[in-house]
């Protein structure tokens, strides 16, 4: 997850940080009518080579935790997004598109934490007297195909509108503990279907935290992010269960009650601690 926007009180729900995000939005979408015009699924067969973030993520994120430090000095990962900066999107085939903004937007989420030296939450960034105003997800810090984005373009101009594909709310990462975790590989073309079933099946089934089913009690616990972004789910918090069902266990009681739809939906807490592997040392039981 992605774009919502925090206030300085922690007790803040996600749909109360999101909510000012959609303030910002208003005003930044407009000029990009003209900055991102209807992307161009394109019929090409070009690729874009990931392999230098690939080979970052797989050395500095474990379990979803990241060294930020191994980023913030890596001369390939400011490498990685001077190619970003060249390559045009719409030059690619449809899942090389999408695999790209993907990892344009989990690239350049660790480079706003780096840039502004942030150790706690994402949502200390550009905090203006306890208002999102611009807040980090309006910083036009990424650069793709010669334009400057914000993260909230790639995410609500970019991806939402063009693929319309839900399973990107389990691949994009907002830097904190209470995202989807971040992958320890660059998503691919080629790959793509592949990871982002394996991206539902971890945050869905192996964070109890964020999401899980209580037959007993009749109630789905799950992350905010499936009650916020509803839309994209089927247009309710019931279809959002019978989306998360199908990576339940075939047959088993959990996946029934979602799929009947009848259950009792309670929002987890959404935990905005960045998602560092210092953070998750500090956290660990001891």
């Amino acid at each position: 997850m992605h774009t919502p926007f925090r206030r300085p009180l922690r007790a803040l729900t996600l749909r109360a940080a999101l909510a000012s995000c959609a303030l910002a939005q208003v005003a930044s979408i407009a000029p990009l009518v003209s900055l991102v015009t209807p992307y161009t699924l394109s019929a090409q067969t070009t690729t874009f080579d990931h392999s230098a973030f690939d080979a970052l993520l797989k050395a500095h994120v474990v379990d979803g935790m990241v060294d930020y430090g191994a980023f913030k000095n890596s001369a390939a990962f400011s490498g990685y997004l001077a190619a970003l900066k060249k390559q045009d999107p719409a030059a690619l085939p449809r899942a090389e598109q999408l695999a790209f903004w993907i990892n344009a937007y989990n690239a350049y989420t660790i480079q706003l934490i780096n840039k502004h030296s942030e150790t706690k939450s994402i949502r200390n960034i550009n905090k203006t007297l306890g208002l999102k105003l611009k807040g980090p997800w309006g910083e036009p810090l990424a650069g793709v195909g010669g334009k400057a984005y914000t993260l909230d373009d790639i995410e609500h101009v970019i991806i939402r509108p063009t693929y319309k594909e839900p399973r990107i709310h389990f691949a994009l990462v907002c830097a904190a503990m209470g995202c989807p975790p971040l992958r320890s590989e660059a998503f691919t073309g080629a790959r793509l279907e592949a990871q982002l079933e394996d991206q539902g099946a971890r945050f869905i089934t192996k964070s109890p935290t964020k999401n899980r089913v209580d037959v007993a009690s009749n109630t789905f616990y799950h992350s905010m992010i499936f009650g916020y972004y509803k839309a994209d789910f089927g247009g309710s918090l019931p279809a959002s269960g019978k989306f998360a069902a199908k990576w339940l266990t075939a047959g088993s009681p959990e996946r029934a009650l979602l799929e009947g739809g009848k259950f009792k939906a309670v929002e987890t807490e959404y935990d905005w601690s960045l998602n560092s592997q210092a953070n998750a040392r500090r956290m660990a039981p001891k």
